[in-house]
């Protein structure tokens, strides 16, 4: 069996490790499980949809788009590119250095953390592969301070602790970490709404459609007032932010986008199938709702109705025959014409000898 197991081995020996294996951070695992979630769902729903007889356009259009509202909301949440800024360096990489390292750093700035990278270029990797992504939250108001003061004592590069010094002060006009702070509180609250209202819509489609609507037009209403109260509650002063001679300057990144274009389309989406179902009540249907295409569907409810009130306007024209209605009119005066006697004694004080009940039943008895 030699060459089989002593295979990319030195001297036939075991496998030496003798170097380190770390890797650089590639994406982030939150929004990989996010994404993975929402798109087997997705993929799911594409399998069966060629099986589809009924409501194939609507079915699609609607299920797609409450998947990615869905998916615009989570990702929203755990996202890093509200805020964003990347430039090239030329700084050292520690304090009181002077040797220069052409480098690549970017912030990254989400709702209730920031993440600071920092490259190595390629043209200057004689100092060997470096490469960081280092996240400061700040959930709690001295949390990034606590952040901050845990990367000097880790000894982190000096151009991504100069960066995060801009949001751990809150003294002396560096105040763009409290604003980004609240900004992103208020916001993710908002998202949070949203996200409520997007379930809350889920449940409507599939029951009432028409109320559904309304849920879709009250979600995209929430994620357009997100980023609303996000731009409102931004610094007043843009943060500009200079390492080591180098300005960045930061603006909205895609999660921004993001949540407007969803918005936008949700809110839209439910003012037409809005205006659709007051022109042409109970028109919008998907393949979704409980009872579709089953006896209990509101769409055969609603024939059967019209059927059973087509009915009965025929038995009502059917009485304007002369003989049918004299025959009514016969019986509505015999009817008429019963009188409880034992009632009317009652009322006016008069017993009755015979009976030992005051009312006796309208029709003659029998003889036994």
């Amino acid at each position: 069996m030699k060459g089989w197991f002593d295979a990319f081995r030195n001297d036939g020996g075991p496998t030496l490790y003798s170097y380190s294996n770390r890797t650089s951070v590639t994406g982030d695992i939150s929004l990989i499980t996010i994404f993975v979630l929402f798109g087997t769902v997705f993929i799911a729903f594409l399998l069966i949809f060629p099986g589809i007889r009924k409501e194939r356009l609507t079915t699609f259009l609607t299920v797609t788009l409450v998947v990615f509202v869905g998916m615009t909301i989570k990702v929203a949440l755990r996202g890093s590119t509200w805020h964003i800024s990347t430039s090239t360096i030329m700084s050292s990489y520690s304090a009181f250095s002077k040797q220069r390292i052409a480098a690549e750093i970017g912030g990254y700035i989400g709702l209730m953390h920031i993440n600071i990278t920092y490259r190595v270029l390629p043209e200057s990797m004689n100092i060997g592969d470096v490469e960081y992504n280092e996240r400061f939250f700040w959930r709690k108001p001295h949390e990034m301070v606590k952040h901050f003061k845990d990367a000097l004592y880790r000894g982190t590069p000096f151009p991504i602790v100069s960066l995060a010094e801009y949001f751990s002060l809150h003294q002396e006009g560096f105040s763009w970490g409290v604003k980004y702070r609240v900004a992103g509180y208020y916001a993710s609250v908002m998202l949070w709404v949203s996200l409520a209202f997007w379930s809350m819509t889920n449940l409507l489609l599939v029951m009432v459609p028409r109320y559904g609507a309304y849920g879709m037009i009250l979600t995209g209403l929430c994620m357009l007032f997100t980023n609303l109260t996000y731009w409102l509650l931004l610094p007043y002063d843009p943060l500009v932010a200079y390492v080591d001679g180098s300005i960045l300057i930061f603006n909205f990144g895609w999660n921004y986008w993001l949540v407007l274009t969803a918005g936008v389309a949700y809110l839209f989406a439910g003012i037409v199938i809005t205006v659709i179902d007051m022109m042409f009540p109970h028109s919008f249907s998907t393949i979704m709702e409980v009872d579709y295409d089953t006896p209990y569907d509101r769409h055969v409810i609603i024939e059967e109705s019209f059927d059973t009130r087509s009915k009965i306007n025929r038995i009502e024209d059917s009485f304007n025959d002369p003989f049918i209605s004299q025959v009514s009119s016969q019986l509505i005066n015999e009817s008429k014409a019963i009188v409880n006697q034992g009632c009317i004694k009652n009322l006016f004080g008069i017993q009755d000898n015979l009976s030992k009940s005051n009312w006796t039943y309208p029709f003659p008895q029998k003889p036994r």
